[in-house]
């Protein structure tokens, strides 16, 4: 590490790792906010369980058309502008709640996720790639997994202090709504949709305040010494083609991310239908729980990788995580629910492991991988779509059958990169 850091002053470059470990719990905090969103715009906006879905549809659309072009941008001016640039659209689409809340218009709110995520394309596309360098390869896998390891830190907060602030102790059957008159039901919509206006407008302040603060500290200059200046097209996509192993991780991480934001889009739900009478506060404690084991899962599970592989690791946690599914599907009151909150901590490695695995020895070609891998979190708008509509017509324990075929491929692609070991190192060579 320390001939990535030459140049630069000891204290500068410790600061810049806090800055980009930051990153990792800020996008925490806007994922994970979504899942308040979908539980509270269905109750302010009166919406079926498909159409409360679009928030994460919104949100990783965002994500997919924006992720090649912030490759594109990132690998002409580099790690440190494409964060800035990061930063500052989460920011603003943080204040575009503002607007979105007075209106009541839920199309605008989607709008804002967008730009939300547009921001965290940028930030996941440096973040991710620019951890896996600063460093050996042998350690790349570890690495990312403590560096994620914030990310579901930043979840907790944002679900402990967004349950707080967003959720309120209203609450109206279908009968109960259908006989407000309709200027106490505009009145109950309006103080529902304007309840993420303060949560948002902090999260704006916090981010853009994280910006100014990244334009002022200096980077380690890693560019250069990964030999990834190289902006042409070869240098960039094309090449891409001579990696069949990184492809499968691309399809690994598309269903991989699918299912995780299907567990945590449909776990308050899940949990008020096994639990009849839960409100949406209550059952958000199972939410803030399933990230706390995310959390202590990426711990665990950077540890117990000193000692067993990335791949056999991911293969029993995948397995794991399908098992759990299926008892989501099977049972009924709190034995389904602990089983899906149960399934977070194993799905906690999967995604920097997927991530590190896949663009491992890409060499010239990181940043352009790190793009699609990136796109691939379009699974993230796809699953929770399909599990409302399974929701809709057969039941929501029937919906957790999606996540559990999600995390069969993941462990296919385990078992594939476990089989073959690192065979694309070779061909970068």
């Amino acid at each position: 590490m320390s001939g990535l850091q030459a140049g630069a002053p000891a204290p500068s470059f410790r600061r810049a790792m806090i800055l980009i470990v930051g990153l990792f719990f800020m996008w925490g905090v806007a994922n994970n906010l979504n899942d308040l969103l979908i539980a509270q715009f269905k109750k302010a906006f009166t919406l079926s369980d498909f159409r409360s879905g679009l928030v994460q549809s919104a949100f990783y659309i965002g994500y997919f058309l924006i992720a090649v072009p912030a490759s594109m941008f990132m690998r002409r001016f580099g790690y440190k502008p494409a964060i800035v640039m990061g930063l500052t659209l989460y920011g603003a689409g943080a204040l575009l709640f503002y607007p979105a809340a007075e209106s009541l218009a839920y199309g605008y709110f989607l709008g804002a996720l967008f730009v939300i995520a547009a921001g965290l394309a940028f930030l996941e596309t440096a973040a991710n790639p620019l951890m896996t360098v600063l460093g050996p390869p042998q350690t790349a896998d570890r690495r990312l997994n403590l560096a994620q390891a914030f990310n579901p830190l930043g979840s907790i907060a944002g679900v402990f202090f967004g349950s707080r602030m967003i959720f309120s102790n209203t609450h109206y059957t279908p009968a109960q709504l259908a006989a407000l008159s309709p200027a106490r039901l505009l009145a109950f919509r309006t103080t529902e949709a304007r309840a993420v206006e303060a949560p948002y407008m902090i999260l704006a302040a916090v981010v853009l305040a994280w910006a100014a603060m990244t334009v002022v500290t200096g980077f380690p200059n890693v560019d250069r010494a990964q030999g990834e200046a190289n902006t042409t097209i070869d240098g960039g996509f094309a090449g891409l083609l001579r990696f069949p192993r990184y492809w499968l991780g691309v399809a690994a991480q598309f269903f991989y991310v699918g299912a995780q934001v299907g567990v945590w889009s449909f776990l308050i739900r899940y949990a008020q239908h096994n639990l009849p009478g839960l409100y949406e506060q209550d059952a958000a404690r199972y939410l803030t729980a399933s990230l706390a084991l995310f959390m202590a899962g990426r711990f665990i599970g950077t540890a117990l990788m000193t000692r067993v592989s990335a791949t056999l690791l991911m293969a029993i946690f995948a397995g794991v995580s399908v098992a759990l599914c299926l008892v989501g599907v099977a049972a009924q009151g709190h034995t389904g629910v602990l089983a899906l909150v149960g399934v977070s901590l194993f799905m906690s490695i999967m995604y920097p492991s997927i991530f590190s695995l896949s663009v491992g020895g890409l060499g010239a070609y990181k940043k352009s991988g790190a793009s699609f891998l990136v796109m691939a979190i379009i699974g993230g708008a796809a699953l929770p779509a399909l599990m409302g509509r399974i929701s809709d017509s057969s039941g929501i324990h029937a919906a957790f059958l999606a996540p559990a075929a999600c995390f069969a491929f993941v462990l296919l692609f385990a078992a594939v990169s476990g089989r073959r070991g690192q065979p694309d190192l070779a061909a970068a060579a």
